[in-house]
């Protein structure tokens, strides 16, 4: 199940857009402040956005024009608990 997830952010433009959605200050961000951030068509970045909903790792909701993203909690915290080190002891 973690694969896919991992997969997807194996592309520097879906973990920088990963990177941007995770932090956006209200828990969400709209496709409109994603975009000016990449030199990408829109369609391409669209494509990437696409992967990261297909991976489970964010949902999207349309509003008007736009559409905005958030974050999914539960499988970032299952992707970080899976990358944590345990202190040697």
């Amino acid at each position: 199940m973690l694969a896919p997830a991992f997969k997807a952010l194996g592309d520097p433009v879906r973990l920088q857009l990963m990177s941007m959605i995770a932090s956006a200050e209200t828990g969400e961000i709209c496709v409109c402040d994603l975009t000016p951030a990449f030199d990408l068509t829109g369609p391409t970045i669209s494509h990437h956005l696409r992967t990261l909903r297909e991976a489970g790792l964010v949902d999207a909701e349309r509003r008007g024009t736009w559409v905005y993203y958030r974050a999914r909690p539960a499988i970032l915290r299952q992707l970080a608990a899976l990358l944590t080190v345990a202190p040697a002891t």
